[in-house]
């Protein structure tokens, strides 16, 4: 992924209106991410813990998207797969991010959910960058390279839903 700065995370969301994207926190460290390992920018919003925000390229443009996600944690043996990159955590390692459909169909209160990564690292996870606490990655057939290609084309499938 390229590097963004603020202003073009600000201008991306399309779920939301442009004062609640002026309003929400934008992570201070844009300039030290490890943007060549990242296929989108996840990150929680520490103010309010149920809301989590993502940006990713969409057909050349940028698409940033609000998601939110229960409080509920799940006991330690309970183990989930997230279904972007294919990574299973115990507990609370993967919730159901929900997120409010863009235009009129948003405003109608249609959302769209997913199981992700609770911290949004799929991108650091599949490439090995980040450890896992005590989850696992199966050990996998497809190349590196590929399992890049399934990590992007599923949050690619969860996007397109949101912008229909």
């Amino acid at each position: 992924m390229r590097s963004l700065t603020e202003p073009d995370i600000r201008n991306s969301f399309v779920n939301c209106s442009k004062g609640e994207a002026k309003r929400l926190m934008v992570p201070h460290d844009l300039t030290e991410r490890p943007w060549d390992d990242l296929d989108f920018l996840g990150w929680r919003d520490p103010g309010a813990p149920d809301r989590s925000y993502l940006v990713t390229e969409r057909e050349g443009a940028l698409v940033g998207v609000t998601l939110r996600f229960p409080a509920s944690r799940r006991g330690f043996l309970h183990r989930s797969m997230c279904s972007v990159c294919l990574t299973t955590h115990p507990g609370g390692g993967v919730s159901l991010m929900t997120a409010r459909k863009s235009g009129a169909a948003g405003r109608e209160g249609n959302s769209v959910g997913l199981y992700m990564c609770t911290d949004l690292a799929c991108s650091l996870y599949v490439r090995g960058r980040k450890a896992l606490e005590s989850g696992t990655r199966f050990e996998e057939s497809l190349t590196l390279e590929e399992q890049i290609a399934r990590t992007r084309a599923n949050l690619s499938a969860f996007v397109d839903k949101l912008c229909v």
